[in-house]
């Protein structure tokens, strides 16, 4: 019987799929696909969340299209203090709330952001990633990524919690990424083992809401042609 060919790292995977010319969705699918290649316990366990957050409809309470994004002030990699109304300028704004710098999926979502960055500057958008990290732990995210977006610490998912955002990553997936490395409470620096759920909003100039994408599993992502029409929309 002939041997299986060996697969690669999951750490080569995420740079080949981050490097793919196809749709965001086509990427994410593709990550996913590798895990169940190589029998990942992250599989069943990720299965395992998404049921429990659809189960107790997470997401739905997060402001909608046609509503004011609430405020903020949260700090950026030089520690200093952003806000909604400057960061909106006169083109708008893409929010991409997002797990932390160790997550594959946001990794890819965040390099297909940062492909598109020239689109969204033709439009007059900037692009920003809310994550739980730590800024010293922000700077572990690939230079063209943080070259082309703006990282802001929501610190104790402060922010999250407020739009409804915010999940528990649970005792099995605990486990689990301790054993990988994967420390929360290092990367936020509390013992809460919170996270944001993945989403989107499209924001304009005037703070209300274009588009949105909310989705309790959050190996799925906004396409960025969907945030391209949403900003096009706006300038009809």
């Amino acid at each position: 019987m002939a041997a299986q060919p060996k697969l690669a790292p999951l750490s080569e995977v995420l740079v080949g799929i981050c490097a793919m010319d196809a749709p965001l969705s086509a990427k994410l699918d593709a990550y996913a696909t590798a895990l169940r290649e190589r029998n990942s316990p992250f599989v069943d366990a990720y299965d395992g969340i998404v049921a429990r957050l659809r189960s107790g409809e997470a997401g739905t309470a997060a402001p909608k299209v046609g509503e004011a994004m609430p405020p903020f002030m949260l700090p950026d990699g030089d520690g200093r203090l952003a806000t909604l109304d400057e960061l909106c300028g006169d083109g708008g704004l893409i929010i991409s709330f997002n797990r932390g710098h160790w997550c594959p999926f946001c990794r890819i979502e965040l390099s297909a952001l940062a492909e598109a960055h020239r689109d969204f500057v033709a439009l007059g958008a900037k692009v920003i990633s809310i994550m739980p990290d730590r800024q010293q732990f922000v700077g572990r995210i690939p230079a063209n990524i943080r070259g082309s977006l703006t990282f802001l610490s929501d610190i104790d998912n402060a922010y999250a919690l407020e739009l409804g955002l915010t999940m528990w990553v649970g005792e099995p997936v605990r486990a689990l990424m301790s054993e990988i490395g994967w420390r929360l409470d290092a990367f936020q620096g509390n013992d809460g083992w919170l996270l944001p759920l993945p989403a989107t909003f499209v924001v304009g100039a005037d703070g209300v809401i274009l588009a949105r994408f909310v989705d309790a599993n959050f190996r799925e992502r906004m396409e960025i042609d969907a945030i391209l029409e949403a900003l096009r929309s706006a300038g009809r």
